[in-house]
């Protein structure tokens, strides 16, 4: 990620900190959870007439196998951006293990068709840039459902967006490769949404309080991914969760 780019992050970083305010007593800082509400109203209504029935009919169409290549192609496009997260943390060790699962990918695995890499036991460290705001010290602000993209927090949502803008594989490639690599990571996550299906339906159309409960499950899952808590889903009952609405824009 350049320098002079990374530097024209302050005025996203200044808005970021003025969000941060200390979270309530059960870990929740969610100062504007009214608007929050309409957004999730707004996502689960797009999962209900869109997203739900085109990852079914994905899954339904489209062989295991082909998607299992689809899977192996949307990971391999992460992975340099991944590498350059890991950098900007100094996880070097992380760094150079993304980087011989991304060589192995692209020469072994057939130019990442293939998971060549897992069966070598280079399972890959997956970050994001707002994982490196939390190695740099920003906390996470406070808790946002952003329109399509789902949960987040005030950090990674400029996380997101610096992760879109910078990534590594768009900046390389030309318009119409960037594209392609982009569709593929959107079918890639319509399999994840059709695999997931009993999870993410039960948390959206089976819970009492569905926003809540993914609120809860998002945070609990990303703060366990940050090293922050002892256990993913502690206490919810749900060791698998995924995040139903995680980005899949993101890079």
């Amino acid at each position: 990620m350049p320098v002079r780019k990374l530097a024209g992050l302050a005025p996203a970083l200044a808005l970021l900190a003025g969000c941060a305010g200390a979270p309530g007593p059960d870990g929740i800082n969610d100062p504007y959870e009214a608007s929050n509400r309409k957004v999730h109203g707004f996502n689960r209504g797009v999962d209900r007439v869109l997203v739900g029935p085109a990852a079914k009919g994905y899954g339904g169409v489209v062989p295991e196998p082909v998607q299992r290549v689809v899977g192996n192609l949307a990971d391999t496009l992460d992975l340099p951006g991944d590498i350059a997260n890991n950098l900007l943390q100094l996880r070097l060790v992380d760094a150079g293990e993304n980087t011989l699962r991304l060589a192995t990918n692209l020469t072994f695995g057939v130019g990442g068709l293939f998971d060549f890499s897992s069966a070598l036991g280079l399972e890959g460290k997956p970050t994001d840039f707002g994982e490196t705001l939390h190695v740099w010290g920003v906390g996470e602000g406070v808790y946002m459902e952003l329109p399509f993209a789902g949960p987040s927090t005030a950090r990674d949502t400029v996380g997101m967006a610096v992760d879109i803008v910078l990534n590594p594989v768009r900046l390389a490639l030309p318009d119409k490769e960037a594209t392609a690599a982009t569709v593929m990571k959107l079918f890639s996550r319509l399999g994840d949404r059709n695999r997931y299906s009993e999870t993410v339906d039960s948390i959206l159309y089976d819970s009492a309080d569905s926003y809540a409960q993914a609120r809860l499950l998002y945070l609990q899952n990303r703060r366990f991914e940050l090293g922050q808590t002892a256990a993913a889903g502690e206490g919810t009952g749900d060791d698998g969760f995924i995040d139903p609405y995680e980005d899949p824009y993101a890079e």
